[in-house]
C-alpha cells in the first residue's frame, strides 16, 4: 500500500512537470527528431512488448509520439519510456551507452526509463551532460554503480534509483553523502534495494543535504543504527518508507510533528519499544504498517471523526489493550490487519461502519466476543475476513455469505458451537475459502455451502460434526480442498462405482479419524464400508476410518493422486490390487492393515514415488529375484527418487541380497525393514551409494508438500505421519527435512556388521537389534558425526566396545546389551550418561557404569573361563596408579621437610600457632603464661 502511494506521488509529479512544460502538437526540431530514431534503431525492440516505441515513425511528428513531450519551440524536454520492455543485455548487444544520441538531447527535463530492462549495463556517466533534468527515474532499469556524475544533476527534484531486490549493489563511489550533498532542491528520492551498509550515519547525511525532502523510500537498504534526531529537521515529509531494515532502536516521537505525513512504513525494521500514539492522530496520515518488529509494543488511541487512515497494519507485533469503538470513524479505511497481536476485549460493533474495508485481519489475538450481533453485511467492498485462532463464542452469523466481494472467510481455531444453518442467496457468491476448523461446530453441515459456485477452499476439521452431504459434493464442481477430518461424521458407503459416474476433481481430501491432537474426545469412526471412488485429487487422506473390506480391485482406475495416498489404519484386508500402481504418486501409505499377499511388481516401475510405507501387515513371500534382486526389494531400487522405504511388522522372510540389480537410492532417508525374518548377511557395496545419509545437503531430504487455501494453504508434509523407532521409542512426526534413519532390527541377520555403516555421517538412528550379527562392532562408527541412537543389542557381538565412539557428540541413546563383548567400557562425556541397562548382559564388559574401578589393579574380567581379550594381556590401570605415586611423593616431601630442614621446621611451626591463635584467640589467653613450654618445644624442635 505505501509504494502505492509512492508511486501515486511520482505519477502527480510528472504530471505537473509535464504540465508546466507547454507541450504542442506542431512540428517539434527536425534534428531533434532524428535524434530520437537514432536511439530507438540503438535498440532491440520486441513489437509485441512495446506500446511506446512502436509508435515513433519518421512519417509523423515528434511531437505526437507516445512518450514524448516537446516544448513550444520544438525542443524534446519530456521522454517517458516506462515499462518499455527491451530485451536483455544477453540478447541486446546495443543497449544505452555514452555514445547513445539519448543524451544530445540536452533540454530534457524529464527522463522516465523505469523498468525497461537493461540488466548487466551500469548508468552511463553521460547522464550528467542532461544538466536540465528535474526529474529522473531510473527505477529497475540498470544495475552496477551509480556514476558520480548524477551529483551534478542540481536542478534534480524528483530521483529515483531504485534496484531490483536481487541486486543490492553497495553504494560506495560515490557515497550517500556525495551522491545528494548538491542535490538540494530534491523533494523526492528513492533508493529501495540499494546497499546502504556502510552509511552508518545515514538520518544525518539526509536531514542535513536534503531540506525540501518530502518523500524518501529506503527499502531494504541494509540500513542500522537508530533515526538520529537531526532527522526531525525534516518538516514536509509526507510520505517514508523504511521497511525490511535494521534500523533497531524506539521510533522516535518526532515524527508525530510530520504535519503532512501521509503514508509511513516501518515493517522489519527491528523497532522495539512503545510506539508513540500521537504519531496515529497525524490529521494528514492514510497508511500506516509497522508490521514484523516483533519488540514494538504499544495500542490504539482513541479516533476522531472522518479519520483520514486508509490502511492500519500492525500484524506481528506487541500491539495490546482493546480495539476501540472509534475504530469505526476511520470511514475511509480500507485494510485493518492486527494479526498475531495480544489484543483482547470484544470486535466492537462499529466495525459495520467501515463501508470502504476490503481486507480485516484479526487473526491471533485474544478476542473474546461473540460476533453475530455484527452487521457484516453492510461491508459490502469486503473481500477478506480472518478471524481465526481467537475465543470468540457463540453461533457462527450467516451475514458475511452474502457479501458479493468475500473471498475468503477464515474463523478456525475458536469457541463457536451450535450448528450452522441453511442460507439462501448466494448464487453471486464470490466465496473461495472457508474455514470452520477447531471450533465447536455441532449437527449437520447444510446442503446450501455446498451450491457455493466458487467455492475452493472448505475446512471442517476438528469439530463436532455429525452429518455432511456427501453426496451433495457432486453439485461443489470447483472445490480441490476438503478437510472433515476428526469430527464425528460416519458415512456408510455402499454404493458401487456407477452410482458416481462424475468423479470429483478434489485435489485434497482428509477424511482422517481417531484422536484429534487438541480434540481427544473426537474419535468417532467416519467411513464405513467401501473405500469412496468417486473423488479424484492430488492428497487424498483416508487414514484410520473402519472400511472393513478389501482394497477393489479398479481402484487406481478411479483414484489417481499425483502426490500423496493414505489409506492407513483402516481396517483393511485382501492383496493389495495391482490398480494401485496407478494411484500411487509420490506417497503410498498403506500401514497398520491386515492386508497380505506379495507386494504388486508394478510399484517397481514407477518414476515418481518417494514414501512407500507398508508397514504391519500381513504381506508375506521370500521378495523373490522377479522382485527383489538386492539388497531390499531390488526393482524397488530402480526408483531412484524414493526417500523412505518402510515394511516394519509384516512376513518377509530370506535373504535379502540381490546382486543383478544395479539401481541406487541417492536420496533415501528411511528405511525400516524390522520385525520380519530377512536373513542372511548385509553387504556394504549399496549402502555407499546412500548419499542422503552420508552427506548434510539439503537438496537430498525430501521437501513434499501440498499448499492449498489460505495465504498460500496450510503446508501438507508426510513427515508428520513417518514413524519411526529411536532410542528405543516409537517416535511419531519425524521432520523429513533431515532426518535420516536405518532400522534392521528383529529380523535373522547374521554375519559381521558392514564397515562401509561408518561412512553414513549423517545418520541420526541406527537400529540393528534382535539379529545373529557376529564379529566385533566396526571401528569406522567413530565417523558417524550426526548419530543420535546407536541400538545393537541382542546380537553376538564380541571384542571389545570401539573408543571411537566416546568422540560421538550428539549420541543420545546407546544400547549394547546382551551380547559377548569384554573390555573395559570407553569413558567420555556421552558414555558417562548412560545407565547400566546399556551394557548388561556381557560378562567380559567392566568399568563405569556396570562396575567402579578401585584403587587395586585388577585384572581384566573373565568370560567363559578364559581372558576377555586375549591380546591384551594384564592391563593396568594407569589412572589409578598416577594417583598413588602423586599422593607418595607428595606426602614424602612434606614430612621429609619436616624433619631434616630446620629453618622449614621453625616457620611451620610458629605458622601453625598463629593460625591456631586467629582461629581460637582463647589459646593465647590460656597459654600465655606458658611461654617457656612452648619454648622449651622449640628448643626440642631445634634439636
Amino acid at each position: 500500500m505505501p509504494t502505492l502511494f509512492l508511486h501515486f506521488f511520482l505519477f502527480l509529479f510528472t504530471t505537473t512537470v509535464t504540465n508546466l512544460i507547454p507541450a504542442v502538437h506542431s512540428n517539434c526540431i527536425e534534428a531533434q527528431k532524428q535524434l530520437l530514431l537514432h536511439f530507438k534503431k540503438s535498440l532491440v525492440i520486441d513489437s509485441s512488448e512495446s506500446s511506446k516505441l512502436i509508435t515513433w515513425n519518421s512519417s509523423t511528428d515528434c511531437g505526437s509520439w507516445l512518450g514524448v513531450n516537446c516544448s513550444t519551440n520544438g525542443r524534446v524536454v519530456g521522454l517517458d519510456l516506462s515499462w518499455e520492455l527491451v530485451p536483455s543485455s544477453i540478447d541486446n548487444p546495443f543497449s544505452i551507452d555514452n555514445s547513445s544520441s539519448l543524451f544530445q538531447l540536452q533540454h530534457l527535463q524529464s527522463l522516465n526509463l523505469a523498468y525497461t530492462n537493461f540488466m548487466g549495463y551500469s548508468i552511463p556517466s553521460a547522464i550528467g551532460k542532461l544538466a536540465n533534468l528535474r526529474y529522473l527515474n531510473l527505477s529497475r532499469a540498470f544495475s552496477g554503480q551509480i556514476p558520480i556524475e548524477v551529483a551534478r544533476l542540481t536542478r534534480l527534484k524528483v530521483l529515483d534509483l531504485s534496484m531490483y531486490c536481487a541486486d543490492l549493489e553497495k553504494l560506495e563511489n560515490p557515497n550517500l553523502g556525495t551522491l545528494i550533498q548538491n542535490l538540494t532542491e530534491l523533494t523526492e528520492l528513492n533508493l529501495d534495494n540499494m546497499n546502504l551498509s556502510e552509511e552508518s550515519h545515514w538520518s544525518q547525511t539526509i536531514s542535513s543535504s536534503l531540506p525540501k525532502l518530502s518523500v524518501l523510500s529506503l527499502s531494504n537498504c541494509d540500513l542500522s543504527g537508530p533515526i538520529h534526531e537531526s532527522f526531525a529537521r525534516l518538516h514536509s515529509l509526507s510520505t517514508l518508507i523504511l521497511d525490511s531494515n535494521y534500523i533497531s532502536g524506539p521510533v522516535p516521537k518526532f515524527f508525530a510533528n510530520f504535519s503532512s505525513l501521509i503514508s509511513l512504513n516501518l515493517s522489519y525494521c527491528n523497532f522495539h519499544g512503545a510506539f508513540p500514539k500521537e504519531i496515529f492522530q497525524v490529521p494528514t496520515l492514510q497508511s500506516v504498517d509497522l508490521s514484523a518488529n516483533l519488540e514494538l509494543s504499544g495500542s490504539l488511541p482513541e479516533f476522531p471523526k472522518n479519520g483520514s487512515l486508509e490502511s492500519l497494519v500492525l500484524s506481528g507485533t506487541k500491539f495490546s489493550g482493546v480495539l476501540p469503538d472509534s475504530i469505526g470513524n476511520l470511514k475511509m479505511l480500507s485494510e485493518l490487519d492486527l494479526r498475531e497481536c495480544n489484543f483482547t476485549g470484544a470486535v466492537p460493533k462499529s466495525l459495520a461502519n467501515l463501508t470502504q474495508l476490503g481486507h480485516l485481519y484479526l487473526s491471533s489475538n485474544k478476542f473474546s466476543s461473540p460476533i453475530n450481533s455484527i452487521q457484516w453485511d453492510k461491508l459490502i467492498k469486503l473481500e477478506d475476513l480472518d478471524l481465526s485462532d481467537n475465543l470468540l463464542y457463540g453461533s457462527i452469523p450467516l451475514s458475511p455469505f452474502p457479501i458479493p466481494l468475500l473471498r475468503s472467510l477464515l474463523l478456525s481455531g475458536n469457541h463457536f458451537s451450535g450448528q450452522l444453518l441453511e442460507f439462501s442467496n448466494v448464487s453471486s457468491s464470490s466465496l473461495l475459502s472457508l474455514d470452520l476448523s477447531s471450533n465447536n461446530l455441532e449437527g449437520s453441515i447444510p446442503v446450501s455451502i455446498l451450491n457455493l459456485p466458487k467455492l475452493d477452499f472448505f475446512n471442517l476439521g476438528s469439530n463436532n460434526l455429525s452429518g455432511f452431504p456427501f453426496y451433495g459434493l457432486q453439485e461443489s464442481r470447483n472445490l480441490s480442498f476438503l478437510d472433515l477430518s476428526y469430527n464425528s461424521l460416519l458415512f456408510n458407503h455402499s454404493g458401487t462405482n456407477s452410482s458416481h459416474p462424475s468423479l470429483l476433481q478434489i485435489k485434497t481430501l482428509t477424511l482422517v479419524t481417531g484422536p484429534a491432537p487438541d480434540f481427544p474426545l473426537k474419535s468417532k469412526v467416519l467411513i464405513q464400508g467401501q473405500i469412496p471412488l468417486f473423488v479424484r485429487g492430488d492428497y487424498l487422506d483416508y487414514s484410520r476410518n473402519n472400511f472393513s473390506s478389501s482394497m477393489p480391485t479398479d481402484i487406481g482406475d478411479f483414484i489417481s493422486p499425483t502426490y500423496y495416498l493414505s489409506l492407513s489404519s483402516s481396517n483393511l484386508y485382501g492383496e493389495i490390487p495391482k490398480s494401485i500402481c496407478n494411484a500411487s504418486g509420490r506417497v503410498l501409505d498403506l500401514s497398520n492393515n491386515s492386508l497380505s499377499g506379495i507386494i504388486p511388481q508394478c510399484l517397481t516401475q514407477t518414476s515418481s514415488l518417494k514414501v512407500l510405507d507398508l508397514r504391519r501387515n500381513n504381506l508375506t513371500g521370500s521378495i523373490p529375484d522377479t522382485f527383489l534382486e538386492d539388497a531390499f526389494p531390488c526393482l524397488l531400487k530402480t526408483i531412484s527418487t524414493l526417500h523412505v522405504l518402510i515394511l516394519r511388522s509384516n512376513k518377509f522372510y530370506g535373504p535379502i541380497g540381490c546382486p543383478k540389480t544395479n539401481g541406487t537410492w541417492p536420496y533415501l532417508q528411511i528405511i525400516d525393514l524390522a520385525h520380519n525374518s530377512f536373513n542372511g548377511e548385509i553387504t556394504g557395496t549399496s549402502l555407499r551409494t546412500w548419499q542422503a545419509m552420508m552427506v548434510n545437503e539439503g537438496h537430498y531430504y525430501l521437501r513434499f508438500g501440498w499448499g492449498v487455501g489460505r495465504r498460500g494453504g496450510p503446508l501438507i508434509d508426510y513427515g508428520d505421519v513417518v514413524t519411526t523407532t529411536s532410542k528405543g521409542l516409537e517416535m511419531d512426526r519425524v521432520p523429513l527435512t533431515s532426518f535420516t534413519s536405518i532400522d534392521f532390527s528383529a529380523n535373522k541377520f547374521n554375519g559381521t556388521i558392514p564397515k562401509e555403516i561408518g561412512q553414513l555421517t549423517s545418520l541420526h538412528v541406527l537400529n540393528l537389534s534382535s539379529n545373529a550379527f557376529t564379529g566385533e562392532i566396526p571401528s569406522s562408527f567413530g565417523n558417524m558425526g550426526s548419530i543420535e541412537s546407536l541400538d545393537l543389542s541382542q546380537n553376538l557381538l564380541s571384542g571389545q566396545i570401539p573408543p571411537q565412539l566416546a568422540n560421538l557428540n550428539f549420541l543420545s541413546y546407546l544400547n549394547v546389551s546382551y551380547n559377548q563383548l569384554t573390555g573395559r567400557i570407553p569413558t567420555g562425556t556421552q558414555f558417562s550418561t548412560f545407565q547400566n541397562s546399556s551394557f548388561e548382559g556381557n560378562k567380559g564388559l567392566w568399568g563405569p557404569p556396570l562396575t567402579w574401578d578401585t584403587a587395586v589393579v585388577l585384572p581384566p574380567p573373565t568370560f567363559n573361563g578364559s581372558s576377555s581379550n586375549p591380546k591384551s594381556g594384564d592391563e593396568i590401570d594407569w589412572n589409578v596408579i598416577s594417583a598413588e605415586i602423586g599422593f607418595t611423593c607428595g606426602f614424602g616431601i612434606a614430612v621429609g621437610s619436616l624433619l631434616f630442614c630446620k629453618r622449614w621446621r621453625k616457620w611451620y611451626y610458629r605458622a601453625m600457632f598463629n593460625i591456631l591463635f586467629k582461629i581460637f584467640p582463647q589459646l593465647e589467653h590460656r597459654f600465655g603464661n606458658h611461654r617457656r613450654h612452648v619454648y622449651i618445644n622449640q628448643r626440642y624442635w631445634n634439636r
